[in-house]
């Protein structure tokens, strides 16, 4: 488990595609010894240290756990890369959400806000203090300040909510200091004054059956039937990830089924799709960019 490994920084418009640009002729960009990084990247020493976290945490690239730091690409950050270099599509945006709030590893308590905690309403309160018993049960060694926790909900709320909408007086709208993973619909305001906020489904038509097929097949394994409710409520799969209800889960589904990816399957009580050509993640990373090409 991993916390506050983002040193308070969440991911600006532009700084992926700022790391992205190095990694190819020098993947040692975030370390070298001969060039200072912050002159490179054109960002302050902490920034740098969590650009270096977040291109890891969406799956944009891997790095050694020992010896020399260098940083290379991911398949899906070669497919970003590829076609998407500046983050435009909103698939690219809904693939690494995918990859960031599947990551247990490194990013714990997104995994833990998509995937574990159930209150669609809540305040800071509430997540610190249910993250605190799931911290517990799943290692009773583990102790991790408070203020920790609390900072990662911050950067959550960052993320995902854009900062006009939190202070439309006192933020311009053409400001780049946003995430854009605010475009995803994935967090909205309850209460100003209470502080209070609320997961939200996004609309269907953003998001692109070649991007929900990605997810279904990464989770599927070698499985080719999979039932409904493992879609909706599964850790990882396209309902948590995405904060899908039971009937936008439906549209998307109908969608892969109308492209021939997919059978739904209600009758007799069954509940579950049937994978028709079975699919790699990356085998659908290819197709969603194909699809963007065409």
């Amino acid at each position: 488990m991993k916390f506050r490994a983002h040193d308070t920084f969440f991911i600006r418009k532009g700084w992926l595609s700022k790391g992205m640009k190095h990694i190819p002729n020098k993947p040692d960009v975030f370390v070298s010894k001969d060039e200072n990084p912050m002159d490179v990247l054109g960002i302050g020493a902490n920034m740098v240290k969590a650009l270096r976290y977040w291109m890891q945490a969406v799956g944009l690239t891997d790095e050694p756990d020992s010896g020399r730091r260098t940083q290379k690409f991911t398949e899906l950050g070669e497919s970003v890369f590829a076609h998407d270099r500046y983050v435009e599509e909103l698939g690219t945006l809904f693939l690494l959400q995918y990859k960031l709030v599947s990551n247990k590893k490194d990013a714990t308590a997104w995994y833990y806000f998509f995937n574990v905690f159930n209150m669609t309403e809540f305040s800071k309160n509430d997540f610190v203090a249910n993250i605190q018993k799931y911290i517990e049960v799943e290692d009773e060694n583990t102790s991790v300040a408070v203020r920790s926790l609390e900072e990662d909900f911050n950067c959550i709320i960052s993320t995902y909510l854009p900062r006009s909408k939190a202070n439309p007086g006192r933020v311009s709208p053409e400001n780049n200091i946003d995430c854009p993973f605010g475009e995803l619909g994935l967090i909205d305001i309850l209460s100003k004054n209470k502080k209070t906020y609320k997961k939200t489904t996004p609309p269907v038509s953003a998001i692109d059956p070649w991007v929900a097929l990605a997810v279904i097949s990464d989770q599927a394994g070698d499985r080719t039937e999979i039932r409904l409710n493992e879609l909706l409520t599964a850790p990882c799969n396209i309902g948590r990830v995405f904060n899908l209800d039971s009937i936008s889960l439906l549209d998307v589904l109908y969608k892969l089924e109308k492209l021939g990816e997919i059978k739904i399957n209600r009758t007799a009580g069954l509940d579950v799709i049937n994978l028709i050509h079975k699919k790699t993640f990356q085998d659908c990373v290819e197709r969603y960019y194909a699809s963007v090409e065409e």
